[in-house]
């Protein structure tokens, strides 16, 4: 059987990632403000055709530089950000020989749900131990 992701996480190794996951997401959110920030302080001058330089603009490349290293860390693991705003996470796994996510959101103590790769949160199952 062909599977679609190359690391399965186990229950353990999900959980064991969490302190680093909330970390990033925590680290993400930040940037994603501070870049929102600097786009509307850029955006009047860029809109009148001035150049940019500056704090501003060096601010702005050291925050994409750095979600972009996150973002990396996710992506090399093949964990998937489903949804920012609520640290919304999937890790795949494997669950009774067919390949699922282990679900978890932000606010959740443990990885305690899974779905399908096609259902989504709507379709999340309890994990039995």
């Amino acid at each position: 059987m062909a599977f679609q992701f190359q690391h399965h996480y186990s229950r353990e190794e999900a959980r064991a990632l969490l302190p680093l996951i909330r970390q990033w997401l925590e680290e993400l959110q930040a940037l994603r403000l501070q870049l929102r920030h600097l786009h509307n302080v850029m955006n009047g001058p860029l809109s009148e055709g001035a150049d940019l330089g500056g704090a501003d603009v060096q601010a702005w490349v050291k925050a994409l530089v750095k979600l972009r290293r996150i973002m990396r860390e996710f992506r090399q693991r093949e964990i998937q950000i489903k949804d920012l705003d609520r640290g919304l996470i999937d890790f795949p796994a494997i669950i009774g020989g067919r390949e699922v996510f282990l679900c978890w959101e932000k606010d959740e103590e443990d990885v305690e749900h899974w779905h399908d790769l096609d259902t989504g949160f709507a379709g999340r199952e309890p994990l039995l131990e």
